[in-house]
């Protein structure tokens, strides 16, 4: 390829003169600065170029470069740095061999010029530098991940194709990765990252930051989608096992990036708090053989403190200053299960007060589930169980396995035994994951 090599300015070398271990020590270190800076050297290669496939094939150049060069060379004090200039000089030897290419780049770039930018978000007292750890410097490479979360969540694009395309731009993702994700073979998910693409071309969304009067719209969309992230990983949807901890962790990675880039949006503080105050229990979540463990059998001493810690600061940041949002009340109520020492001491009736709020705000059928249960926990099972079957013709609650264990729950805490049994074949019919159903079997057991 013409220019292959030419960014370092000597021949390739992979692995002269390099032990093994210090070749594992050379991947490892680009490892770790693909996997934290991949997204922001993509977006930086976007806005420049205008094209995410051209950005992501010489992001991939860049990577495979390094490996050629660091082995030998040693890694670059600025290794972030020595990637972009690795990637836009193979971006422009592109452009200058295919004229085509470079013509509907033109068009493109024309489109961003025309459109009236967006202000850039003032991230002052943010904390975030660029140049620690990584190489970039800020007056370099301006942080542009904002603006690559607005283009994979934008609302043209499919939900699941939004998905997909954050996970596997801004989370790092190989398409494989995404693809078992979310249990799909790995065709149909390049065709839904091809999909989501070529969409982004056709239509000429703009990779930009929305305006003021735009973002109150938009940004639910961006959180909803790292939320979905999250829920994935907390409660696979099938499979054989009942959590996907790397799902969350890069759910938690995109959410702590939102929270840097939009520190005056107390709902990314609200999002941020809800995936820390739920991941810290994880440990406890399941048990020896990957068996689910109900919150009121979970061993407290194995939640993440310091993790739950930063939860609880960032609640209070997302409820001050304002009318509360969806995530900021969400993790509130985790805030109360996470603070209480035991089942018997948690503040139900103000779990059940947080619910009466969040309902008014994102009001669904699964919000009411789950303030049943509340209910049930500070009046009573027969309170939660009434109404829970009020919910019975809810069709959005049939195929949601948790509505049926919760009735057989209830139920059998009234000592309605056949009816528990009864719900809880039900929900056995309906668990995807292979951990769910054995839990269930159990149960019936019983």
């Amino acid at each position: 390829m013409p220019g292959e090599g030419g960014e370092a300015g000597e021949p390739d070398r992979a692995g002269e003169g390099v032990s093994p271990g210090e070749g594992r020590e050379t991947a490892e270190a680009v490892e770790a600065v693909f996997r934290e800076e991949r997204g922001l050297l993509l977006a930086s290669l976007v806005r420049r170029f205008g094209d995410l496939d051209l950005a992501e094939e010489v992001t991939s150049e860049a990577i495979e470069a390094a490996l050629r060069h660091w082995p030998a060379e040693g890694v670059p004090a600025r290794p972030g740095a020595w990637l972009l200039t690795t990637a836009r000089r193979r971006a422009v030897d592109r452009l200058r061999r295919d004229r085509a290419y470079a013509a509907r780049l033109a068009v493109l770039a024309a489109d961003a010029e025309r459109a009236e930018p967006a202000p850039a978000p003032d991230v002052s007292g943010s904390g975030q530098g660029f140049g620690s750890g990584s190489g970039f410097g800020s007056d370099e490479l301006p942080d542009e991940r904002l603006q690559l979360f607005f283009t994979c969540a934008h609302p043209a694009l499919a939900a699941e194709d939004r998905t997909a395309l954050t996970l596997r731009c801004l989370a790092g993702l190989t398409t494989p990765e995404v693809a078992r994700a979310f249990l799909v073979p790995t065709a149909t998910m390049a065709q839904r990252i091809v999909r989501a693409k070529k969409k982004i071309r056709e239509a000429r969304i703009p990779f930009r930051v929305p305006g003021p009067d735009e973002l109150p719209g938009r940004l639910p969309g961006v959180l909803q989608v790292v939320y979905s992230v999250f829920t994935e990983g907390y409660a696979a949807s099938s499979g054989p096992r009942l959590q996907r901890l790397d799902l969350a962790e890069e759910a938690i990675r995109l959410a702590r990036i939102l929270r840097r880039l939009l520190p005056a949006e107390r709902e990314s503080a609200g999002l941020l708090a809800l995936l820390l105050l739920v991941h810290a229990r994880r440990d406890a979540r399941t048990g020896p053989e990957g068996e689910p463990v109900l919150l009121e059998d979970q061993d407290r001493g194995r939640w993440d403190r310091p993790m739950i810690e930063e939860g609880r600061a960032l609640v209070v940041r997302a409820l001050t200053g304002g009318p509360a949002g969806p995530y900021g009340v969400q993790a509130a109520i985790a805030a109360l299960h996470d603070e209480a020492t035991d089942v018997a001491a948690t503040d139900w009736p103000q779990i059940v007060a947080l619910y009466d709020v969040l309902r008014t705000l994102t009001p669904s059928p699964v919000v009411e589930v789950n303030r049943a249960v509340a209910v049930a926990m500070r009046d009573g099972p027969g309170a939660g169980l009434a109404l829970l079957d009020a919910l019975a013709g809810e069709p959005r609650l049939r195929a949601y396995p948790p509505y049926a264990v919760a009735r057989g729950d209830l139920l059998g805490r009234l000592g309605r035994d056949g009816e528990a049994a009864a719900a809880y074949r039900e929900a056995l019919e309906l668990a995807g994951t292979e951990p769910e159903r054995a839990a269930l079997r159990r149960k019936l057991g019983e």
